[in-house]
């Protein structure tokens, strides 16, 4: 018997084919159009010293995986304004993100590259209206950062890592968003007494919008953590993954941390419903994580729906 499936001339399969595609395709297309995108926006913030244009081949990435996808790479503190306090970006970022989400009835997706983690946790605990269905944080600081690296020696030249909580503590250091997070393991009771950016949000130090912040962050859906061993910047590179040095420099996973054990800030919830997802990649360099198409299959693209 004969497959009713396969035609027996292809030629004739072909041309019928051909005519069928012509008249599909174009109906398709305007279902698709009419209908608008069937994937949610995409907001990307970038890292210290970056700017959209290095941004662009996650952009593309996103776009041939999920066509049709609305892609915004904020263009705002770029350079040398990322130098600028978190609280200060937090707020001309929030004002520039927030006409989209309002414009998305769906939700958006965050991708938040190194520094701009740190920047979109911010916004997420600070904006009861947000709507962000997934927080992908692409190897970011966030349980801070304590390391000798190219970009803190641009900014530091004279300093090594032991040194530079003598200027991050005090008042002017934290008009620097480096010294927002830089936390230095053998000086805990200084970050905490001074830190005005990521002791606050990890709620190591106390204060009145400790709760309220905590229920605007559970608010997404996901949040997807991506780090590695070889990024050479995010130091340790566990802290991408809130993992940190305890004052031995030995790193405490996130799991022991103190902030996860009494569920400060929504980790722990986030990890019981099954909404926090950690991709480790060795192998990849810092500056590379935005550019690699492997990463972005294997830890991004599934979320981005």
């Amino acid at each position: 018997m004969k497959d009713r499936n396969i035609p027996p001339r292809g030629g004739r399969w072909k041309r019928s084919s051909g005519v069928l595609a012509g008249l599909f395709m174009p109906l398709l297309c305007a279902c698709f159009w009419a209908g608008g995108s069937a994937y949610k926006p995409v907001i990307i913030v970038h890292g210290l010293f970056d700017s959209p244009k290095n941004l662009l081949n996650l952009q593309r990435f996103i776009s041939e995986s999920h066509p049709g996808t609305n892609v915004t790479i904020i263009d705002l503190f770029d350079g040398y304004e990322s130098l600028k306090p978190l609280w200060t970006q937090v707020e001309g970022f929030k004002a520039v993100i927030y006409p989209i989400m309002q414009n998305a009835a769906d939700g958006v997706h965050f991708i938040c590259y190194s520094q701009g983690g740190l920047v979109c946790r911010g916004i997420l605990s600070t904006l009861p209206e947000h709507n962000v269905h997934t927080f992908i944080s692409l190897s970011s600081p966030q349980a801070g950062q304590y390391g000798d690296t190219d970009y803190f020696k641009d900014v530091f030249p004279e300093c090594v890592k032991s040194e530079i909580y003598h200027f991050c503590y005090l008042g002017i250091g934290q008009r620097f968003s480096i010294c927002n997070y830089w936390k230095d393991p053998h000086h805990k009771d200084l970050y905490v007494n001074v830190s005005s950016y990521l002791a606050l949000l990890n709620t190591e130090k106390p204060h009145p919008n400790a709760t309220e912040w905590r229920k605007n962050f559970l608010k997404i859906q996901k949040l997807v953590l991506i780090g590695g061993p070889d990024d050479g910047v995010i130091t340790p590179w566990q802290s991408s993954q809130f993992g940190f040095y305890d004052d031995n420099e030995t790193v405490v996973e996130m799991q022991k941390q103190d902030f996860y054990l009494s569920d400060a800030f929504g980790l722990k919830t986030l990890a019981a419903r099954e909404d926090l997802i950690t991709c480790t990649f060795p192998g990849v360099q810092h500056i590379q994580w935005h550019s690699n198409e492997t990463v972005f299959h294997a830890c991004m693209e599934k979320w981005l729906v």
